[in-house]
């Protein structure tokens, strides 16, 4: 609360001002009514021997006269009610109100000091609409449109939705990043038990690396890096067939396939170092094909 006496008073000031204006128009326009009347009894006695051509004259310019007296009243009313309307506004910021609600962190001014315009009076957090911001590689942009949904977990394990509000369309030339701004569930989050959010916590976001389709994926351990080539045991018939796959994304503990495999297909996942080609066989939890050395397990699946 700044103090306000010497604004209080200017406002009262101004509004006496726009009492006086008002006034002074209807004294103008009181003035231009009775030179009307005056005008209009010397219409009257035009066709008498007592009208005078000078005095109608004079009375006309008399009419113009008043009419501009009430123009300039009416005028200094608007500037008066101008001025009243800016000191109403100063008393009205003599209340310095925070803009939302939310927690001081900081005091910059004590009671009985001075600020100017623009001076700092406190450090606020506002606790009610926090929002996630993060720097994300520009080659991951692509799947972050506008209101996608994405999951973010917190340090001690909770996980709640997010959607994307804005990407900031500036890159980090360092980096290679772009600014992320992500809202929040709120009422999702306050259903959780747990501490509040605070400024600066660290949150991990699940963020996609495109747009959602299907896709073939293969399991880490299935596949065996051989120089350059990227090899898989795939079962056909109860004996392990190696292929050569040519590997996309990382997701999970998968890789997208993106050449050399199709979706049903089975790999080997275990002791598939010891495999050789055509070697027979047996997927686990059944009965193995007879002289298998090695064991093979389901691992096709659909990632986005």
């Amino acid at each position: 609360q700044i103090a306000a006496e010497r604004i209080d008073q200017s406002r009262n000031l101004q509004a006496a001002e726009v009492t006086v204006a008002r006034a002074k128009v209807d004294t103008a326009r009181a003035g231009h009514g009775l030179a009307q009347q005056e005008l209009a009894r010397l219409e009257r006695l035009r066709s008498s021997a007592a009208f005078s051509q000078a005095r109608y004259d004079d009375q006309v310019k008399q009419v113009a006269t008043k009419l501009s007296e009430l123009a300039e009243a009416e005028a200094a009313v608007a500037s008066a009610v101008a001025d009243l309307r800016l000191a109403e506004i100063d008393l009205d910021r003599s209340t310095v109100r925070a803009p939302y609600d939310g927690v001081v962190v900081e005091r910059h001014t004590e009671r009985g000091a001075y600020l100017s315009t623009g001076d700092s009076i406190v450090t606020m957090i506002n606790d009610q609409d926090l929002e996630v911001a993060a720097d994300v590689p520009s080659n991951r942009i692509s799947g972050l449109a506008t209101g996608r949904e994405v999951k973010m977990t917190l340090g001690d394990g909770r996980a709640f939705d997010g959607f994307v509000r804005a990407v900031v369309p500036e890159e980090n030339a360092l980096t290679r990043t772009r600014a992320v701004r992500f809202s929040l569930a709120l009422d999702q989050i306050a259903s959780q038990e747990g501490a509040p959010f605070a400024a600066n916590q660290t949150v991990t976001v699940l963020v996609p690396v495109g747009e959602a389709s299907d896709v073939v994926t293969v399991h880490k351990d299935a596949v065996m890096p051989r120089g350059r080539s990227n090899n898989v045991f795939v079962a056909v018939d109860g004996k392990a067939e190696m292929r050569s796959v040519q590997l996309g994304d990382s997701v999970g503990n998968r890789f997208v396939v993106l050449r050399g495999l199709q979706a049903g297909e089975q790999t080997v996942v275990r002791g598939n170092e010891r495999l050789r080609p055509g070697q027979a066989i047996g997927i686990a939890g059944q009965p193995p094909t007879a002289g298998a050395d090695a064991q093979a397990k389901s691992e096709n699946g659909k990632a986005s």
